[in-house]
């Protein structure tokens, strides 16, 4: 199974960009969206989605033009859960899952914090309560993917200037203390698994040059429950695709 992640910052403006094509080319089974920005009823290219193969599932938030999360897939889900059950994360449409017979996937938009102090707070709270929901989903889906854009980066090396960014949203002490408590829960990073090497990022900043330059953040994951680590083939950051102010990610699982 060839599942991506990505952040696409707007539906609609990563079609505009020739993001159909794109996603012909990649072929892959799931795709995870992110920031959808949009609802299913304003968007005039879902017959070309389905002429692709794919199966489009859709979680917008209430707020016009923000957040939200989408899942397409080629392989008809035996069940598809909408939100997680915690009011003001779902009305921001923050994940949507995808269940079959071998695996659960799952999209996640988690917030960010860097508009001030007001969402920072609302991100700790999502993480304590959130997290919280993931332990207790594992053990009803033991094979969890959990895709999304974290935006966390995790260690020193996810991010291009680990010492002037210490006191950043998204690279917090507590932050990345959450991140290392979530690995030892029984979760994966699966391209780290596979991938030690430094100056992998999935995000730039549109200022200063930062993607011709490489200066990024690593906050886009697949993660993975530990059952699954076996099952991991290949797992790859996609910096070319340029339709957003993110890369997709890839995971390759042999089930």
């Amino acid at each position: 199974m060839k599942i991506i992640t990505y952040n696409v910052n707007g539906i609609r403006s990563a079609i505009s960009k020739n993001w159909l094509s794109w996603l012909q080319a990649t072929d892959a089974d799931v795709v995870c969206l992110q920031e959808i920005k949009a609802s299913p009823d304003v968007l005039t290219d879902l017959l070309l989605i389905e002429q692709l193969g794919y199966q489009h599932y859709w979680y917008p938030a209430e707020k016009k033009g923000y957040s939200g999360t989408a899942i397409f897939t080629k392989e008809m889900p035996k069940h598809i859960e909408y939100g997680c059950g915690i009011e003001d994360f779902d009305r921001e449409g923050r994940c949507i899952r995808v269940d079959f017979e071998d695996v659960s996937v799952m999209s996640v938009y988690f917030p960010s914090g860097s508009s001030g102090d007001e969402r920072q707070s609302f991100k700790f709270r999502f993480l304590d309560e959130f997290g919280a929901y993931l332990n207790q989903l594992k053990w009803a889906y033991p094979k969890l993917v959990v895709s999304g854009d974290y935006n966390i980066c995790h260690k020193p090396i996810d991010i291009h200037n680990p010492k002037s960014n210490a006191n950043s949203s998204g690279f917090l002490p507590a932050e990345r203390e959450w991140m290392d408590e979530f690995c030892d829960s029984g979760f994966i990073d699966s391209f780290r698994y596979l991938n030690k090497e430094p100056h992998n990022y999935t995000w730039w900043s549109f200022r200063a040059n930062s993607r011709a330059k490489n200066l990024g953040w690593r906050i886009d994951y697949n993660m993975v429950t530990s059952e699954l680590q076996s099952a991991i083939k290949r797992a790859a950051i996609l910096p070319e695709a340029k339709h957003s102010d993110h890369c997709p990610v890839l995971l390759e699982l042999a089930l």
